[in-house]
């Protein structure tokens, strides 16, 4: 009987964490922003920056200097200095980067981590997949706001 109630509290839980995150399809942008978080709990900017980091999820230091991982190698110089993001953006503003950033600057080649259609992706088992899941997206968020001047 005990393990019908964890079974229906875990189920319970896991439907309302799923409810609670917003759909790719689903983000709404004002002005390049998203305003609305997407998992509708904050970030850890902890988790943020292991995200930051890894080259097989947001690969941000391929394209980004960030003045916080001196251990890290090869920075990219394509994009623009993350050192300092967190004075020059609100997290409204960041969120709507790191989802599509093509929706805030026209042309850009940064890719859109929060998206599910829309792009050619080189394997199959990825279609309809967003690089980034909706709380690495807030995770991210959070840890750019620590980077300060």
């Amino acid at each position: 009987m005990r393990n019908i109630f964890t079974i229906a509290a875990v189920s319970v839980l896991s439907v309302t964490t799923a409810v609670a995150e917003t759909a790719p399809s689903d983000v709404a942008f004002q002005d390049g922003s998203v305003m609305a978080s997407l998992t509708g709990t904050a970030g850890d900017a902890s988790a943020g920056r292991k995200t930051f980091m890894n080259r097989k999820l947001g690969n941000c230091l391929a394209c980004h200097t960030n003045d916080d991982m001196p251990e890290q190698q090869f920075h990219g110089e394509v994009g623009p200095p993350l050192t300092g993001v967190g004075d020059r953006w609100e997290a409204a503003e960041l969120r709507g980067i790191v989802v599509n950033a093509k929706m805030m600057f026209d042309g850009t080649i940064m890719p859109a981590f929060y998206i599910d259609s829309g792009y050619e992706r080189p394997l199959k088992k990825f279609d309809g997949k967003s690089l980034l899941t909706a709380q690495q997206v807030e995770d991210v968020v959070a840890y750019l706001l620590t980077l300060k001047d």
